[in-house]
């Protein structure tokens, strides 16, 4: 990695571009005890970051766009450090071709997302949701959620066995399900360590009465779950999203949820966050929504708070992070 000189300051100078989770208690922590000066902004543009930054040894974002214009705008930037797993808001091959280590937490939600993955799961093939609503409206009856069918013994397909994935597979076999998952690094055929069939990924589309999606958004992954995957599916099966709103067609998913295509959709991300208050997903009664929360417990947010400065002052003191998507500015 390449020798950063930083602007002369008393400390080097570390700016959270943007945080909705409050207080940033863990961050300071982590900055006092490492002699960091922190920095909070509320930025939503390239120009606000570049604004906001000048003269940072490093950058924490949550959503705010790390593009190729602001790596270049901050010389003296050394690292940036994402709330998540996804990188997808920041330009990786910029930041590398300027020596800018980019870090991440792939680990902190693990239990929490798969956690919540099962809950949407189970929420729909179970009616819960449905029959909630229901009840509420004075309608004690099944009629709104038949036909129901047990869970054991039905097909969950998890497409993406990294953590999260594996950790959802696992769980949907705690309750019944038996599963199978398509990732690259697995042929077809083969079982995983943790006793999960693997298949193409058309096949899991044919067999699976749950899609639960657990992949990065990148160019491979961006609109995966597109109208023809969705006619591919059962008619009753439902679609559980809880890794990137991208990775689905959400004007196809819509039509295949009216048309009854599929039975429903579990979804905790969306192409456009916030959802918009007008979106059709909102009207349809078969969905399930929450506001992507599927990473959120108490112990998880401390976690990746704690963990996302550290990356980062780890980096500006001259050591390796503990996670960095970019290896090669480190070699």
């Amino acid at each position: 990695m390449s020798e950063k000189e930083v602007a002369v300051d008393s400390k080097p100078r570390v700016v959270i571009t943007d945080v909705d989770h409050g207080a940033v208690a863990e961050e300071e922590a982590v900055a006092a005890a490492e002699g960091l000066e922190l920095v909070r902004a509320a930025c939503r543009t390239e120009a606000e970051v570049i604004a906001a930054a000048q003269g940072a040894a490093a950058l924490i974002v949550q959503y705010a766009p790390i593009t190729r214009a602001v790596v270049e705008a901050l010389p003296t930037l050394k690292a940036v450090g994402r709330y998540g797993v996804g990188v997808d808001n920041v330009d990786v091959e910029a930041a590398t071709q300027h020596g800018v280590a980019v870090c991440n937490v792939p680990d902190y939600g693990t239990e929490d997302v798969s956690d919540h993955a099962i809950a949407l799961a189970l929420s729909l093939a179970r009616g819960t949701v449905g029959l909630d609503r229901a009840l509420r409206a004075g309608n004690y009856s099944l009629e709104p959620v038949q036909p129901l069918h047990r869970v054991a013994g039905r097909t969950f397909g998890v497409v993406g066995l990294g953590l999260i994935g594996a950790a959802t597979a696992r769980k949907a076999r705690g309750v019944g399900y038996r599963t199978i998952g398509f990732d690259p690094l697995h042929a077809p055929g083969t079982t995983t360590a943790d006793g999960t069939e693997a298949v193409s990924f058309a096949e899991l589309i044919e067999r699976s009465d749950v899609v639960s999606l657990h992949v990065p958004l990148n160019a491979h992954t961006r609109h995966l779950i597109d109208a023809g995957v969705l006619a591919a599916m059962k008619p009753g099966a439902v679609l559980v999203n809880t890794c990137r709103g991208g990775v689905v067609d959400t004007e196809a998913l819509v039509e295949a949820l009216r048309s009854g295509a599929i039975r429903g959709a579990g979804l905790d991300v969306f192409e456009q966050e916030p959802l918009p208050q007008d979106s059709p997903l909102l009207a349809l009664p078969n969905t399930v929504l929450t506001p992507h929360a599927a990473w959120y417990s108490e112990e998880s947010q401390q976690e990746l708070k704690a963990r996302t400065a550290q990356n980062v002052a780890d980096v500006v003191a001259g050591r390796r992070p503990r996670n960095i998507v970019n290896q090669e500015v480190f070699a």
